[in-house]
């Protein structure tokens, strides 16, 4: 089946299951894939902007004499708490279904299929994806709250299904 297919059988599935629900009868699951999703929870990239925010400002309006404050010092103040605001509500996730792994990554959500992933890398606190093509895909620990124990389990179960590689360090 095409992808478009599945996305609109899902799509329709979850308006029946909804007034299903409202109705108070059981749910339909047809066919539903079993994948195991880790969400974490994105604190570097808020904390460094938040931080840079408040150098900048505090930098405007003591070290450069005469400085006046404008309304565009103010939006770009703003605008720079409301992208750190998006990106902590913006959880990321790694995703592992029946024969892919899926995250989000910066430019929006990306799907590998097994026969596209070379190996896996595991270290204390540290799951790496290594793609045939392009960058690796690190989940941390320390870094996206991931809980990388878990993580690592599964991912070890999808890589002996697939026959992948993966080391231990």
């Amino acid at each position: 089946m095409s992808r478009s297919w599945e996305r609109k059988v899902r799509k329709n599935m979850s308006k029946v299951n909804k007034d299903r629900k409202k109705n108070g009868t059981s749910q339909l699951v047809l066919n539903t894939e079993k994948n195991d999703k880790f969400t974490g929870r994105n604190i570097m990239a808020p904390i460094l902007l938040v931080v840079f925010v408040l150098f900048f400002s505090t930098f405007q309006l003591t070290v450069v004499p005469d400085y006046k404050p404008n309304a565009m010092f103010w939006v770009t103040l703003s605008l720079y708490i409301g992208l750190a605001v998006l990106l902590y509500y913006r959880k990321p996730y790694f995703t592992i279904g029946k024969d892919y792994v899926q995250s989000r990554r910066f430019r929006g959500d990306k799907r590998l299929a097994a026969t596209a992933i070379k190996g896996f890398r595991f270290q204390n606190g540290y799951v790496t994806v290594i793609p045939q093509k392009g960058a690796p895909w690190t989940f941390s620990r320390m870094l996206n709250r991931y809980d990388t124990n878990e993580m690592t389990q599964k991912v070890k179960v999808f890589a002996g299904t697939h026959n992948i590689t993966f080391e231990e360090k």
